[in-house]
């Protein structure tokens, strides 16, 4: 455990943050897996995954590039199995 007061608190504020990243992660997992399932690229469910991978990197959870591989694989993943 820490001694100093800044670090001590500094671990409290990690904790915090850590938890709503895991948060923000957990929901780009559920919406991207929800737009797989229904396998329109034009659907609601896609618009809401990217949608949720734009704001988990706009928030700095992931980085810009992870978020924009994602969504290209999420398309990609889409288009194959709608043909």
């Amino acid at each position: 455990m820490a001694n100093i007061k800044s670090q001590k608190k500094r671990i409290l504020t990690n904790a915090k943050a850590a938890e709503r990243n895991k948060a923000v992660r957990a929901e780009v997992r559920t919406r991207t897996k929800a737009a797989l399932a229904e396998g329109d690229v034009d659907s609601d469910a896609t618009r809401a995954a990217i949608a949720r991978i734009d704001r988990a990197a706009a928030k700095g959870v992931m980085h810009k590039n992870t978020a924009a591989r994602k969504k290209s694989r999420l398309i990609k993943q889409i288009r194959a199995t709608a043909s």
